[in-house]
C-alpha cells in the first residue's frame, strides 16, 4: 500500500487546473456507462476514490459541466478536460478522473461499473463487473478487499 503521505500530481490537458490527491486511493474504477462513454469521448471512464481530504485543487479554478445536479462533474474553463466528479450521496469524497493524474499507469481498475452499457469490444482488467453500480451493502466489502490486493 502506498504511502499515506505520497503525492500524485494530476492536471487539465493545458495545465491551467492542476490537482493532487495524498495516499492511495480508496477504490479504482472503471465506469461503461453512455454518460461517461460521451464525456471521455472514449469506451470508459476512469476513476480513483478519495476522502476530500486527500486532495486539493492547486491551482486554478475547475467548472461545473456535464451533470448540474447532485452529482457534479468539474471541468477545466479553457480546455473542458474532465478532472473529477463529487458523487451524489458521498459528499465527503472526490472521484478523480486518474488519466489525469501525471503517472495514472498505477491506478488500474478494480471494479467496472455499467457493463450493461458497454461496447462490446471493451474490455478491462478489472477483478468485479456490475450490470450497473455494486449494491450499497457491497461497497464496504470491496473496498477492503481494495485495500488488501492493491499494496
Amino acid at each position: 500500500m502506498e504511502d499515506r503521505d505520497h503525492v500524485h500530481e494530476g492536471e487539465c490537458r493545458c495545465g491551467r487546473v492542476r490537482f493532487q490527491v495524498r495516499g492511495a486511493p480508496i477504490l479504482n474504477m472503471a465506469c461503461h456507462c453512455t454518460g461517461c462513454q460521451r464525456m471521455t469521448a472514449s469506451a470508459f471512464s476512469l476513476s480513483s476514490l478519495y476522502a476530500n481530504s486527500q486532495f486539493e485543487v492547486t491551482e486554478g479554478e475547475p467548472v461545473i459541466g456535464g451533470l448540474h445536479g447532485a452529482t457534479r462533474h468539474f471541468f477545466c474553463p479553457h480546455c473542458m478536460s474532465w478532472l473529477f466528479t463529487r458523487p451524489e450521496g458521498l459528499d465527503d469524497f472526490v472521484n478523480v478522473r486518474a488519466t489525469m493524474l501525471n503517472d495514472a499507469r498505477g491506478f488500474r481498475p478494480f471494479i467496472e461499473t455499467y457493463t450493461s452499457e458497454a461496447l462490446p469490444w471493451a474490455r478491462t482488467s478489472a477483478v468485479h463487473s456490475f450490470e450497473k453500480f455494486p449494491p450499497m451493502e457491497r461497497y464496504a466489502e470491496l473496498v477492503e478487499e481494495f485495500a488488501r490486493t492493491s499494496g
